[in-house]
């Protein structure tokens, strides 16, 4: 029987990651993935004729820069196509606009009020200072402060001297924004509502946590760190949807080497003395390696696919109390014509871009209001796209592709599971909320695919519907993601470690986390890392 050198548990876009790695590292790799494809969360699929859905993910500005040139993935046929507008309707029938073009933005805020218009260059200022001190930190190992090791001490150090630089007010302002809420924090900013809700949208997407909640600055952070073609701060569409992302992975992994086994669910762990030595699957096949890297997010990996006996048990405590809480749904629909929204003017370009019909931080409260309550959101907060205005080749000419993120949809309605009742209301507050702002929408439907947290998880895998793995509270980053001494993507068992979302930086289609882990494996397995960018920085 054949022993790889490496067994990859989940073809999502970070056990892919990790997989391109070390096969160009030299290794022999195997990823094994349930599905029939590979992509997880980041797929591209045809479930109704002459359109192609992004199924769960469906932008991608995030995936880090580095990691796209290490593994040639634009050659491999990944184009992202920047957003060129967007718009956050209003109750009223304005809008406010949203351009890529700073000086253009700065005008549209005018509209509504000259202070905010002021303030917009301090706000961006203030968040892009936050961004460059947290940015580098995303592609480094985060340190052990209890571990006299000199490479922790080393990235300790690193640390301080970051914040050293800091000056006394900007220190301040660095502490206090990693712990305040999202709406606190835009309140020292804007006046006006729909301009705060346009900014705080962008704090709770995929978290369990509302506007007001301690924390969400944070996650607005996470999202601002983005970039399309180098323009920071862009967000765009991966052509022929986000599967395009993991296609390419998979071709480059496959390129050097590796090989992919579909249809292959692991079902546990294999530990020997204390050591993995492969994994056993569904089906009761043994597939053996040296090492095993689990794209899993961290409840479904050790209190599924380890026995307990093989972990100590502080560690399963803390892993049962990690806050993996579902909070969002998805709504993809076919439109058979291009929707209309008379607040716009025809052809603007925020049509190319995100729309949101949520124009005041208490509408968003009030949607977590009712996550609380164990309720989908009776007024939700959508996050819209079109893909289609930019990617043609989703849909046939004159068709387009809808994709609808959603908050709030709890993991459990007060209590209970999910029925197909509960998911056809979850969607008919989605399309009633779209119809209030653009007449005759019904009538462009031709088909719809509706994902709540349960078909999320039965899908994907991710615990709860969880699309970050984890909420990115700030006990949950850093070296206490995903438990605090085991934020270095190793494991209590040796030869096990984590490469998904779990582990640091985090959740969204960004690769950090497989590529940083798979420098650690290097490591312990003292391989050059010569192909990995930065690699001289954490190896």
């Amino acid at each position: 029987m054949k022993n790889w050198d490496a067994i990859i548990i989940g073809g999502g876009h970070n056990g892919l990651v990790n997989a391109c790695y070390l096969q160009r590292a030299g290794l022999d790799v195997v990823v094994l993935e349930q599905k029939d494809w590979v992509g997880g969360a980041a797929t591209s699929r045809s479930l109704t004729p002459g359109f192609i859905y992004s199924n769960c993910s469906y932008v991608c500005s995030l995936f880090r820069p580095e990691i796209m040139r290490d593994l040639e993935l634009p050659r491999f046929g990944l184009q992202v196509i920047p957003y060129e507008g967007g718009a956050v309707f209003t109750r009223d029938g304005d809008y406010l606009a949203n351009y890529r073009d700073h000086d253009a933005h700065r005008r549209e805020f005018a509209r509504f009020s000259p202070r905010d218009a002021e303030a917009y260059g301090r706000y961006s200022r203030d968040v892009t200072r936050q961004c460059r001190f947290i940015q580098p930190l995303l592609m480094r190992t985060a340190p052990d402060p209890t571990s006299f090791k000199p490479r922790d001490i080393g990235e300790l150090l690193y640390l301080g001297k970051k914040f050293a630089g800091l000056t006394a007010e900007e220190m301040a302002l660095t502490l206090r924004f990693w712990t305040m809420s999202i709406s606190d924090f835009l309140d020292e900013y804007f006046e006006t509502d729909v301009i705060k809700a346009n900014f705080a949208l962008s704090g709770i997407i995929g978290t369990a946590l509302g506007p007001m909640s301690p924390g969400t600055a944070y996650v607005l952070l996470h999202h601002y760190m983005v970039e399309v073609d180098g323009s920071v701060g862009a967000w765009g569409y991966a052509r022929g949807g986000m599967g395009a992302v993991t296609q390419a992975l998979a071709a480059s992994f496959q390129a050097a080497g590796g090989t992919i086994r579909t249809g292959a669910e692991v079902e546990q762990v294999l530990v020997r003395n204390g050591r993995a030595r492969g994994v056993v699957l569904a089906d009761g096949e043994e597939v053996l390696g040296k090492l095993v890297a689990s794209n899993a997010d961290v409840k479904r990996t050790f209190l599924g696919l380890v026995e307990a006996k093989e972990l100590p048990d502080i560690f399963l405590r803390r892993v049962k109390n990690f806050k993996i809480r579902g909070s969002s749904g998805k709504v993809n629909i076919a439109l058979d014509s291009m929707p209309v929204f008379p607040a716009l003017p025809e052809d603007s370009p925020c049509y190319r871009g995100d729309m949101h019909f949520t124009d005041s931080v208490e509408r968003m409260e009030r949607a977590y209001d009712d996550w609380k309550a164990g309720r989908w959101s009776a007024d939700p907060f959508l996050d819209m796209v079109i893909p289609t205005t930019l990617d043609s080749t989703m849909a046939a000419p004159g068709k387009h592709f809808m994709s609808c993120f959603v908050q709030y949809a709890p993991p459990k309605v007060q209590g209970r599971e999910w029925t197909d009742a509960d998911r056809d209301g979850f969607a008919e507050s989605v399309i009633a909320q779209i119809a209030e702002y653009s007449p005759g929408f019904r009538d462009r439907i031709v088909h719809m695919e509706v994902r709540t947290p349960r078909e999320i998880e039965a899908e994907t895998g991710l615990t709860e519907g969880n699309i970050f793995q984890g909420e990115l509270t700030f006990d949950q980053l850093l070296f206490n993601r995903p438990v605090p001494g085991y934020a270095q993507y190793r494991s209590p068992v040796d030869g096990l470690y984590l490469c998904g979302s779990s582990t640091h930086p985090g959740g969204g289609v960004m690769g950090a986390p497989g590529r940083n882990a798979a420098c650690e494996i290097l490591r312990d397995l003292k391989r050059s890392a010569n192909h990995v960018s930065g690699a001289h920085d954490v190896i």
